[in-house]
């Protein structure tokens, strides 16, 4: 059966809390959240990752592997009630005064399963950043190293959803679904990450809904998995049209 997360930004913790009890509220069949780890707040992905725990819910933190100091242990590693994680290659910090190290995604990843082989380590895939032949050979690393599937940044065209899913056709994979309101934050995707979205994409609440909704009919009739990532929107008033077809 395939499994549906929320990701919430860890902000602090009230607001992670008031998030958690939204959906829950809004959503009762869903029961694993995503906790990015964003160094610009104080909450870290593991501490957010045992609220979420705390609040019955399953946790997948993310693990930046540029932060991994190779003498200290791996966070999440002995952290009670916490299964899975996702590692990720992690952006530049914004200052000089944090630390980061010359690791891979995928030194990462093996490093976890050497020695907390009782988690589940799950990798990136983004299909915008570089070139396609980049992201398949680091796909393999990461799959060598021993990933146990992917979580995809987040897809705005059904033919690139396409595409990626004959890449990972034999991969578990997480399907990335995010609402892009608006033009600073359609400018933002495309700045950043490189998105290139499709001429008829429509940046309005509605049509971001009606996206996600297709997208997830689709995900859900393939028997995978998906996650959601609300950002800069109303968590509410995005989530809410969605619950039938979040329903178990």
């Amino acid at each position: 059966m395939s499994r549906i997360a929320i990701e919430l930004v860890p902000r602090d913790a009230a607001t992670l809390e008031r998030d958690l009890e939204t959906v829950r509220t809004l959503l009762p069949g869903i029961g694993t959240i995503n906790i990015p780890d964003l160094l610009r707040l104080d909450l870290r992905s593991w501490e957010g990752g045992a609220i979420a725990r705390d609040r019955g819910f399953a946790a997948i933190p993310h693990i930046r592997a540029v932060d991994i100091d190779p003498d200290l242990p791996l966070p999440c590693a002995g952290q009670e009630g916490i299964g899975e994680i996702l590692v990720i290659a992690g952006d530049p910090p914004p200052d000089s005064t944090h630390r980061v190290f010359p690791n891979t995604s995928a030194d990462i990843i093996a490093r976890y399963r050497r020695e907390a082989p009782h988690l589940a380590v799950y990798a990136a895939f983004d299909p915008y950043r570089r070139a396609p032949w980049q992201e398949l050979e680091d796909i393999q690393r990461k799959r060598d190293a021993g990933a146990a599937g992917f979580f995809t940044q987040p897809l705005f065209d059904r033919r690139m959803f396409e595409l990626s899913a004959s890449w990972l056709e034999k991969d578990t994979v997480f399907w990335g679904i995010s609402p892009v309101i608006g033009p600073k934050a359609r400018a933002y995707w495309e700045r950043v990450n490189h998105v290139v979205f499709p001429r008829d994409f429509d940046p309005g609440l509605e049509a971001n809904i009606a996206f996600a909704a297709m997208m997830l009919r689709e995900i859900r009739a393939r028997n995978e998995n998906a996650y959601l990532m609300p950002l800069r929107v109303d968590l509410e008033a995005y989530l809410a049209p969605l619950r039938d077809v979040l329903s178990p």
